[in-house]
């Protein structure tokens, strides 16, 4: 495991995934624009920490490691040993570039660089990195302390080694990555934007108000989430009626529902998702039972988490 790392850009994000970093036992410098900028980052960051362990969101010991491993430097000192470098400055292609030069140039040699991008060509970044089969996207999300999930984005001349040590970075952080092609907004941002676009016409069109928008998605495809993708949730839901309402859709607006090419051909052949045991995941048609039984106690224990946090405090 990579023992020394390095986060260049020390504001919320690259914060967040420093303190992940460091509470999973890693030695991590950070840097910013100046040595003062990342020194008043490691000072907040401590700060937060002592307020995370008085919520009983971090370990009792976690303000007292960030200040034995957490430390701050110039980029250059930062990144000149580090293993495993992570870039997470502002989303902007041309300072994007521009720190990644530094970066790959201060460098060892056989660092893997990760970049914190949400959205831009990882390829178009490459161009700018000494050595760009070492580089590759390592997207975590917001909040980065909480959030599990993290996309490893590698470009077309990313190495096997690189993707390794990302992925290999990512679990021993207690994360789940999932590997995603080059293609701008990767999938998260893809599907999250996908959504909101579709919520704000709802909204612009007068069919709910942004408040209940919000409620609706809250209380049933939110609900699901946690549990399930989108596939597995279409799955159970069979894809014969996900067809048929994708019919009801497209007539309406046809511009914004075409029938996706794949749920048609499913359904053609016959494979309706979990009554047939093949859909777009395979599944044993005698597991189905046990399927249903752990949704249906998923969300029965969600429902038991909300009413134990109460509503978000929004009004």
């Amino acid at each position: 495991m990579t023992d020394r790392v390095a986060v260049v850009g020390s504001g919320y994000m690259g914060g967040g995934i420093a303190q992940v970093l460091v509470l999973a036992g890693y030695e991590v410098a950070i840097a910013d624009v100046t040595l003062e900028a990342a020194q008043q980052s490691r000072e907040r960051l401590l700060a937060e920490s002592r307020a995370f362990v008085a919520d009983g969101l971090f370990p009792p010991d976690a303000t007292e490691n960030l200040e034995e491993h957490l430390v701050a430097a110039t980029l250059e000192d930062a990144v000149a040993t580090a293993s495993f470098i992570e870039e997470a400055v502002p989303e902007r292609l041309d300072l994007k570039r521009d720190t990644l030069a530094r970066i790959s140039s201060a460098a060892r040699p056989d660092a893997v660089i990760g970049s914190n991008t949400s959205s831009i060509s990882i390829a178009s970044m490459a161009e700018a990195v000494d050595r760009p089969e070492r580089f590759l996207g390592v997207h975590f999300s917001n909040p980065s302390p909480f959030i599990p999930g993290v996309e490893v984005i590698p470009h077309d001349g990313t190495s096997d080694d690189a993707v390794a040590v990302a992925r290999a970075l990512v679990a021993a952080v207690g994360k789940q990555s999932a590997l995603v092609q080059d293609k701008t907004g990767f999938v998260l941002n893809r599907l999250q934007f996908a959504l909101f676009n579709e919520a704000a016409r709802v909204v612009e069109e007068g069919v709910a108000s942004a408040r209940d928008v919000d409620a609706i998605i809250r209380t049933t495809l939110g609900f699901r989430l946690p549990f399930f993708g989108p596939f597995a949730i279409a799955d159970m839901a069979g894809l014969d009626t996900y067809a048929l309402v994708f019919g009801s859709l497209h007539a309406a607006y046809p511009d914004r529902f075409p029938m996706p090419q794949q749920l048609a051909e499913l359904v053609e052949q016959g494979h309706f998702g979990t009554k047939t045991g093949k859909g777009f995941l395979e599944l044993d048609p005698a597991r189905v039972a046990e399927v249903v039984a752990y949704r249906n106690r998923a969300y029965v224990a969600m429902s038991k988490l909300l009413a134990e946090l109460g509503p978000a405090p929004l009004d």
